[in-house]
């Protein structure tokens, strides 16, 4: 059983999930949610847009900039086979 390491990696797996979870979140609010600090977050979350696993969103709000993330469709189908890689392995240890 082969785990992809994009995903795998617990920083990145927390990530993956909560993105997951509730969608595109802004990154103060990632920070916060993972108790990461923000280079940290910065470092995994650009690894993962490398990657293709996140669309990331800069805009202005109230004059302030933000800047959000999203799981792409490929992001969310890497992590679902994450899941099912899981499974499976707990399956085997079933029998």
């Amino acid at each position: 059983m082969d785990f992809d390491k994009l995903v795998h990696q617990p920083t990145r797996l927390q990530i993956f999930a909560y993105l997951y979870r509730h969608g595109e979140t802004p990154f103060p609010e990632l920070v916060e949610a993972l108790d990461v600090t923000e280079g940290n977050l910065s470092s995994h979350l650009q690894t993962m847009e490398e990657a293709g696993a996140v669309t990331v969103e800069k805009e202005f709000v109230d004059r302030k900039p933000r800047t959000s993330y999203d799981l792409t469709g490929e992001g969310e189908a890497a992590f679902e086979q994450h899941i099912d890689t899981l499974e499976a392995l707990i399956a085997t240890l079933e029998d």
